[in-house]
């Protein structure tokens, strides 16, 4: 998903084991995640995308000085959807805590683990390997 407010912004879909970083995108108050080498498309996650930071993750809160958590693994989410027109993004930590994307000090790399996996792709999965698999012999 990207928020609401990156919908005027060229996007694409994550890939697994790409490194991106956290960016506030031109034209937008915003900040989500981009590659280096194209820093003008935000990057889409799927709920339950797993991410891996480089160094313990650095947010925005009401206080002058950014916060730092101890953690630097999280999974994307969101909060709220049934909200509108307010940030959705977000990254849940292992204490259960959540993060919004718009939070994220810029700067930030990000390696994505692992993407979730969607209806129906796990039955797809099943059936091509059983076609796949080796059948066992049986002994008459």
């Amino acid at each position: 998903m990207c928020d609401y407010s990156l919908r005027a912004l060229a996007t694409r879909p994550a890939e697994v084991g790409e490194t991106l970083i956290t960016t506030t995108f031109r034209g937008t108050s915003t900040r989500g995640f981009a590659s280096e080498s194209d820093p003008e498309t935000a990057v889409c996650m799927l709920p339950g995308t797993e991410l891996a930071f480089a160094e313990n993750v650095r947010y925005d809160s009401r206080w002058i000085w950014p916060k730092t958590l101890e953690y630097r693994v999280g999974k994307f989410g969101m909060i709220d959807p049934h909200i509108a027109d307010r940030h959705h993004d977000a990254i849940e930590f292992p204490d259960g805590m959540f993060v919004l994307v718009t939070q994220l000090c810029e700067g930030q790399r990000v390696t994505v683990l692992q993407l979730p996996v969607r209806e129906g792709q796990h039955e797809a999965r099943k059936a091509d390997t059983e076609q796949t698999a080796p059948r066992p012999i049986i002994a008459d």
